[in-house]
């Protein structure tokens, strides 16, 4: 099936009340219309799906990921000299599970972390149903750490799944909890672990939510035929529909904390100073390369940041770019020679009372943290198009020489160049 044809605030944290540490402002496709034409890739989380209700397993747990190569050394912290080849840096992180039958299985998992954390993605009005599972961390079997899923953005009127533990619940190591939801509201989200989230968030424990309009499948306004019929939100009149989609989590990773953390050592989170500035978990170049597939032995160095940032579209083709920030930098995106539509912030529509739209047509989208923004882009002409962080210290890898950081790429082809998309970042 078709799109057309389908008619936060906490107190200080344990570490953090030792240390000073400041409160962190915080968060692949879970696809339940299951209306993908081809094989799901392994970047996509593929939900149990009875009518309208939908359930997925995540389970999180500690693992080892790899920064581009060539970044300079900045001993002791980077490379971690635990870290296993091909590997070079410690992180915390979640795991889809949904598709294994086993407790043996999902164990397994276990010190296999993944970031950024799998997408997801729901209709409104779905009832969704998410088991989270603590696999406890490999590497710091002295850590008793809760985890917890917080839907950062979401109206959520049950405190007792909202995820913040010291209002509702954190899931102990070898314990599950299911966490129950029903969207109402369209837009992009985020999800992070709320439990210790300075340090969590951090290590890698964030990812994107999606609630798909309930507008999808139908045509409004002037909307051609013969088009996808697919939209960000309930607009009325067809303003946010697109023909591809893209989502991008940005944060950023300093390589210390995580070498503490790996070494059984704390960090001051005063003193929080990154060394690497990614999107989806990759710093440029590995940005453009090809979706991984966390579940394949020897998987690449890419293996546990699956998610390529690489965007690809037709001439004359409306792209829905959808960003979020968990980091703790604000990040100014720039697009070079293609105008950026911004149509909704922090999952809200940019409408007045009125009805009138407010979109803003310009080419820098500041994302604070904690923000997210949907933004279109139809570009006129084909060629290569840099989509890079306007601060330029934010485009290194560990201060090295050369291009990297929070910058991908927009490959825009002649007409017929890359077949309809079937699967966000494909």
């Amino acid at each position: 099936m078709t799109d057309e044809t389908r008619s936060e605030t906490t107190g200080p944290g344990r570490r953090a009340m030792l240390l000073g540490g400041a409160g962190a402002v915080g968060s692949v496709l879970l696809g339940t219309r299951l209306s993908f034409a081809q094989p799901t890739r392994p970047t996509v989380v593929q939900a149990a799906a009875s009518g309208t209700a939908k359930s997925v397993h995540l389970a999180g747990t500690d693992g080892w990921v790899s920064m581009p190569a060539g970044s300079p050394p900045d001993l002791p912290f980077f490379p971690d000299s635990l870290a296993p080849s091909p590997f070079d840096t410690y992180v915390f992180g979640f795991r889809d599970v949904t598709a294994m039958a086993t407790a043996q299985e999902v164990a397994a998992v276990r010190g296999k972390a993944q970031i950024s954390a799998p997408m997801l993605a729901f209709d409104e009005g779905d009832d969704v149903t998410i088991k989270l599972s603590n696999l406890g961390l490999l590497m710091r079997p002295d850590l008793f750490d809760g985890h917890t899923l917080h839907w950062h953005g979401f109206v959520n009127a049950i405190p007792l799944f909202d995820g913040v533990p010291e209002l509702s619940l954190a899931v102990p190591i070898g314990r599950d909890l299911s966490y129950f939801y029903r969207p109402h509201d369209a837009g992009t989200y985020m999800y992070h672990c709320h439990f210790e989230d300075v340090e969590h968030v951090q290590m890698g424990m964030t990812g994107m939510v999606f609630v798909r309009p309930k507008q999808n499948g139908t045509r409004v306004g002037n909307v051609p035929t013969g088009v996808r019929l697919a939209y960000a939100y309930n607009d009325g009149d067809g303003s946010t529909r697109y023909d591809r989609e893209f989502a991008f989590m940005i944060t950023e990773l300093w390589s210390a904390a995580h070498y503490r953390d790996a070494h059984i050592q704390v960090s001051d989170w005063t003193d929080y100073a990154p060394s690497f500035w990614l999107l989806n978990g990759r710093g440029y170049p590995d940005t453009i390369a090809p979706n991984g597939d966390p579940q394949v032995t020897a998987g690449g160095r890419l293996q546990y940041q699956p998610i390529s940032s690489l965007i690809t579209c037709n001439v004359g083709e409306t792209v829905l770019l959808r960003l979020s920030n968990l980091g703790y930098q604000n990040h100014p995106l720039t697009l070079d020679n293609v105008d950026m539509q911004v149509i909704a912030k922090d999952a809200s529509l940019l409408r007045g009372r009125d009805g009138s739209t407010n979109y803003q047509v310009t080419n820098t989208v500041d994302v604070g943290p904690g923000e997210s923004r949907d933004v279109l882009v139809t570009p006129r002409q084909p060629g290569e198009y840099l989509l890079y962080d306007r601060n330029y210290a934010y485009l290194g890898n560990g201060g090295g020489p050369g291009w990297g950081g929070m910058m991908t790429v927009l490959r825009v082809g002649a007409a017929g160049t890359y077949a309809p998309q079937t699967q966000p970042n494909t």
